[in-house]
């Protein structure tokens, strides 16, 4: 399945299944969970860093468990908690500065994830 590839400060940034073969197009990777993916040993995970400060706070993930019904809020209480913690993202944007960037996701569903609202997030804020 094709990957979202949109840009932040005119690089790419997507976002992929962690479980998914890694791509040189991914440049550098970054986990952006906050728990581990299961089944993945970590030292077989091909990644940049795992920022799991980037990822939603415990209550809010486990509020939203994956109801895509619940995708609008979810993502303006995510919002929320990055524009309280700006440094938990600046390594994505340094990344970014030099190259493409793929934030990794276990999730089954594509759509409503943390990496998608992410990305979502640093598309709207860009530079910050």
């Amino acid at each position: 399945m094709p990957r979202k590839t949109r840009k932040v400060e005119g690089q790419p940034l997507s976002t992929k299944r962690v479980y998914e073969a890694p791509s040189h197009q991914d440049g550098a990777r970054f986990l952006v969970e906050r728990l581990w993916p299961r089944g993945l040993r970590k030292e077989a995970l091909e990644a940049r860093g795992w920022l799991k400060e980037a990822a939603p706070s415990d209550a809010l993930r486990r509020w939203f468990h994956h109801d895509p019904s619940r995708w609008t809020e979810f993502e303006r209480r995510y919002f929320e908690e990055l524009d309280r913690h700006p440094k938990a993202v600046e390594p994505l944007r340094e990344a970014s500065r030099e190259g493409p960037v793929t934030l990794l996701y276990s999730s089954r569903d594509r759509e409503h994830n943390a990496a998608a609202a992410l990305r979502e997030y640093l598309e709207a804020t860009g530079g910050r």
